[in-house]
């Protein structure tokens, strides 16, 4: 089981964006002292008041020069909005500053406002992923390439570097919609999922039909699943639950408004099945948000629910939120953390 921390490098109300990311650095530096498999970066854009992390190579890189042994995670890199040599370039070298440490994880996100921001259809957002994800993939293992598809062209270019580790980088590739599961269990990619919108019994389902497609595909082994989650460990049932009550429920907020938002901006189809969700979160209880979109309790619950959903899911490895809405203390965080690695992550050492 991989365990690993999602950082969202939360803004701090009242707080400069320096602090911030002052005190988000202070959390990786403890997740390697502590042992934590993986720091996992998110990519937020235009949203002031939940984060300063925008530019994950960026801060990808500034790990790299910091640690010598966590892995440094992206989740998710949003194809869509960038130039596929200049991020090919980027990531490999983020991936030759580490010394082969970096797992690209890859989707398309469904923040419509973002591709709006930046001039790009959301409607072209499936078709331009998978052009750049198979251009990204042949500028790491060709000596040079060429290139003609429907958004980007190319004619004999070698990129320079190529990634430390060979042939190509880890890719993970986001799962949100029904039929994007099968999709990349038929690619032979490892899946990214969530709970954050979905409940764990869903996402099983859907889970099942990425097994299922791997299968048919006749890829050998089993595919690779991993799941951020809304997570907090305490020493108590009582402050694992009362802790981050008031970050989780804002969270879920914010993610209400932020899907409404996108509503907006999207086909009816896809409106229609976000404002479900919309209606959803807003009626959402915290007890139901923690028992059907959470990992939260004492070590030990922690660790059974987490060993039930390795053999429920095939579930490979987690993505805790450690800090999912921003407004947990920071020393919670790190104990949160210390627990995590201390105390649960080995129990599946064997």
């Amino acid at each position: 089981m991989e365990f690993g921390m999602f950082h969202e490098f939360p803004s701090l109300p009242g707080r400069t964006e320096s602090e911030a990311f002052d005190e988000a650095m202070e959390q990786v530096d403890a997740a390697e002292r502590l042992g934590l498999d993986v720091m996992w970066l998110a990519e937020l854009h235009f949203e002031p008041r939940r984060s300063v992390l925008s530019a994950p190579l960026n801060i990808a890189s500034a790990i790299a020069a910091r640690t010598r042994r966590i892995k440094i995670g992206i989740a998710v890199q949003v194809l869509p909005l960038c130039h596929p040599l200049r991020l090919a370039e980027e990531a490999a070298t983020v991936d030759q500053l580490s010394h082969g440490r970096l797992i690209f994880g890859v989707g398309r996100s469904g923040v419509a406002q973002t591709y709006e921001a930046y001039g790009v259809s959301y409607a072209e957002s499936r078709d331009r992923f998978r052009e750049i994800l198979d251009i990204i993939e042949q500028a790491w293992t060709k000596p040079s390439f060429s290139y003609q598809g429907k958004y980007h062209s190319f004619k004999d270019v070698a990129v320079v570097p190529k990634p430390y580790q060979k042939p190509l980088l880890p890719i993970r590739i986001a799962a949100s919609t029904p039929d994007t599961f099968p999709a990349i269990g038929r690619r032979g990619a490892a899946i990214f999922a969530s709970v954050r919108h979905t409940t764990w019994p869903d996402l099983a389902k859907q889970i099942q039909t990425y097994h299922e497609a791997w299968e048919e595909a006749g890829h050998p082994g089993r595919g690779q699943v991993f799941v951020s989650a809304p997570t907090y460990v305490a020493a108590t049932e009582e402050c694992a639950r009362s802790d981050p009550e008031e970050s989780i429920m804002h969270f879920y907020h914010e993610q209400a408004n932020l899907l409404e938002g996108a509503a907006k901006l999207v086909d009816p189809e896809t409106a229609a099945r976000r404002m479900r969700r919309v209606n959803q979160l807003r009626s959402l209880h915290y007890e139901d948000g923690l028992h059907n979109h959470a990992l939260v309790g004492t070590p030990a619950a922690v660790a059974e629910r987490l060993m039930a959903l390795k053999h429920e899911i095939g579930l490979s490895g987690i993505l805790a939120e450690l800090n999912c809405g921003g407004l947990i203390p920071h020393e919670q965080v790190l104990t949160a953390m210390q627990l995590l690695c201390e105390v649960v992550k080995p129990r599946f050492a064997a």
